[in-house]
């Protein structure tokens, strides 16, 4: 079966760095867009970031210049490189494949503060 499971979320202060990973399996991985999303404690989940089978890349408005989204279809992996995180940015991430049909990571989180 399909399976995404995400992984790098952690505790970081402000202005630091992370790296969340996004392992596929149970997919053909390099027909898939793949994206990340967040969710904040009461609030809806989000779009953070998209990259299209043929890599090309969309991020939010919040994210832009400061994520960076990458896929690696030989090791069926994508990531999302996070820099000058800030508090807002504390949600659990969850990765997304998306082709004929959509399937979700079971999230990973990320928590900014110092």
């Amino acid at each position: 079966q399909v399976q995404l499971v995400e992984s790098g979320g952690g505790l970081v202060q402000p202005g630091g760095s992370l790296r969340l990973s996004c392992a596929a399996s149970g997919l053909t991985f390099a027909n898939y867009a793949m994206s990340w999303f967040r969710q904040a404690p009461g609030k809806q989940r989000e779009f953070v970031a998209t990259i299209t089978s043929g890599g090309r890349t969309t991020y939010a408005d919040s994210v832009k210049g400061r994520f960076t989204i990458s896929r690696d279809s030989a090791e069926n992996t994508v990531w999302l490189q996070m820099d000058s995180l800030k508090p807002e940015d504390t949600a659990v991430y969850y990765c997304q494949g998306a082709c004929s049909a959509v399937h979700w990571g079971q999230g990973t989180q990320v928590t900014v503060s110092s």
